[in-house]
């Protein structure tokens, strides 16, 4: 009881150089807490009017919810029972940081995420309630905080700090474009993405652009009202002659795809006045490839492209004409294939064709995903079927490093600021792997939550900790490294969203379980800053999703 008296004696402060907000900060959480205090075994209970009239001027106590029992216990509790701990409550986010001489606060350790979240919301004076996670030694709190301090063998005494977050809302369904066929892989042009980062192109808000690749072997760009605005040429008009697995805008004005034809193209895209109509034009062909190529990676800023293909290799190619050299003649069309068919597809139209700066082998099954290292260019990543990743200098083409995990990897990201790659496995999960030389364990987490293989990821634009998967079983995940709970395998990360295909809500068959996600298989998903959550798939669909507020960085 003393700590809470002081708490109030605080508000009559002002004059000795606290600020009022301060004062605020520290009233509020008197109040609240004393509220929820004991005396002699019963729960004082004190009129809210009487203490609103007291702090008339403490905007924060409008909003306290006295009769949550979600995270309080009604009921007299014995003070014996009734265990408390200072906390120091933390936020890196500047707009929802409490003040910096907030000292720590005696609370509760019954206290759950809810009651937390109502009390910053209180500290902070906000009218309209933001939900908030907490975070202990970079773990999300999912227990009480008495439960939590019992299973890590803290003790109450300890001044325990707690960081706060916004919690991300729930992605809503914002618009579905149709397609003729499966969607294989999606990309987005905005004001924040890659490709007009690279670039230092402007994209005014609205003007946003989405490019699918598609079964159909045909490449797509929608605007944002769903309207396609252009479509690529059909083989005889030099495009692809088999379904393309794989498409990127390298800048606003060139397109990168591949597919089970085993070519790299390259495309000048265009626009009409207004972005209302464009073109896709063959540009450059790469031949190198033995078989189809499953994902590619660009970076236009070094001209590079890195392709995986199922004939075990990574290609590694040059988007600029001059510097490629001379095309395979043993895989060029002409070669491949004498009959009049195959030479009819390819007579109409005459586009350069160029070879790989370097194959890069050394997977003893298909490659599934090749990427660029997010920071350093010279370096790339490979994952296959055959268990492992592997580690490239892209400079003398020479392989650096391998880690063989226990199953077959169908797709990888990069997450930089905490040198680890996600690996989607043939496993349902997702492995996370530090690919650093000195790393003394192949697996730094499992996540887990997929009930079919995880075929496509992305980084979160907002937040170092975020990532989004795509999976057979037609849902997308999103998933915060914090977010972790222990199983029969110890800790584990868990989604904290998953999103389902909106073809079956319109179906009416949201609720009906899919074997393996039959109809609905996700094949590719992008996370864009501006565009939000794009994902395709089996349905014959662009889905996006966008959620705010999204995982604290």
């Amino acid at each position: 009881m003393i700590d809470y008296l002081l708490c109030f004696l605080r508000v009559g402060r002002l004059g000795s150089g606290e600020t009022p907000r301060t004062a605020q900060v520290a009233a509020s959480a008197a109040v609240f807490f004393f509220l929820h205090s004991t005396v002699d075994g019963s729960k004082i209970l004190i009129s809210t009017r009487i203490v609103k009239h007291t702090f008339s001027g403490i905007a924060t106590l409008q909003n306290f919810d006295m009769n949550d029992s979600s995270d309080f216990d009604a009921t007299a509790t014995s003070s014996a029972t009734q265990r408390q701990v200072r906390v120091q409550l933390t936020s890196k986010q500047e707009d929802i940081a409490l003040p910096d001489n907030a000292g720590p606060i005696l609370v509760p350790t019954s206290l759950r995420r809810y009651a937390l979240s109502t009390l910053v919301n209180n500290l902070l004076g906000n009218d309209k309630p933001i939900p908030f996670e907490f975070l202990i030694n970079g773990t999300f709190l999912r227990t009480s905080i008495d439960e939590y301090l019992t299973a890590n063998g803290i003790s109450a005494e300890t001044t325990l700090e707690i960081e706060y977050v916004r919690a991300l809302i729930p992605p809503l369904h914002i618009a579905s474009f149709q397609h003729d066929d499966w969607v294989s892989s999606t990309d987005v042009l905005s004001a924040t993405s890659p490709a007009a980062s690279w670039a230092s192109a402007t994209i005014s808000q609205g003007q946003e652009k989405i490019l699918s690749g598609s079964y159909d072997g045909l490449l797509r760009v929608w605007n944002m009202s769903s309207q396609i605005v252009a479509t690529s040429p059909a083989a005889a008009d030099g495009g692809h002659t088999a379904s393309i697995k794989a498409a990127k805008f390298v800048t606003p004005n060139q397109i990168a795809s591949a597919g089970l034809d085993r070519t790299v193209r390259l495309w000048k895209y265009s626009e009409g006045e207004g972005g209302f109509t464009g073109t896709i034009a063959p540009q450059l062909e790469l031949y190198g490839h033995k078989s189809g190529i499953n994902s590619l990676a660009v970076h236009a800023p070094s001209n590079r492209i890195l392709s995986a293909s199922s004939d075990h290799s990574v290609g590694f190619w040059s988007t600029k004409k001059s510097d490629a050299p001379a095309a395979p003649e043993d895989l060029l069309p002409s070669a491949a294939s004498r009959s009049s068919k195959r030479r009819k597809l390819n007579s109409s139209v005459t586009v350069p064709q160029r070879g790989p700066l370097a194959l890069l082998s050394s997977h003893t099954a298909p490659v599934s995903a090749a990427i660029f290292d997010a920071k350093d260019s010279t370096v790339g990543y490979s994952a296959s079927w055959d268990h492992s990743l592997r580690t490239w200098d892209l400079v003398t083409t020479t392989l650096v490093d391998t880690r063989t995990t226990s199953h077959s990897l169908l797709s990888l990201e990069h997450l930089p600021e905490l040198n680890l790659l996600a690996a989607g496995t043939s496993a349902r999960h997702i492995t996370l792997i530090d690919p650093r030389a000195s790393a003394t364990t192949i697996s730094a987490m499992t996540l887990r939550g997929h009930a079919n293989a995880v075929v496509s990821l992305a980084r979160d634009p907002h937040s170092t900790y975020g990532l989004i998967s795509g999976s057979h079983d037609g849902t997308c995940r999103i998933w915060d490294i914090r977010a972790t709970k222990t199983d029969k395998d110890g800790v584990v990360g868990e989604s904290v969203y998953s999103i389902s295909r909106k073809s079956l809500e319109e179906q009416g068959k949201s609720d009906t379980k899919r074997v393996g996600g039959e109809g609905v298989k996700v094949f590719s998903v992008c996370w864009d800053k501006t565009v939000s959550i794009v994902s395709a798939g089996e349905d014959k669909r662009i889905q996006i999703n966008r959620g705010e507020g999204v995982l604290s960085a």
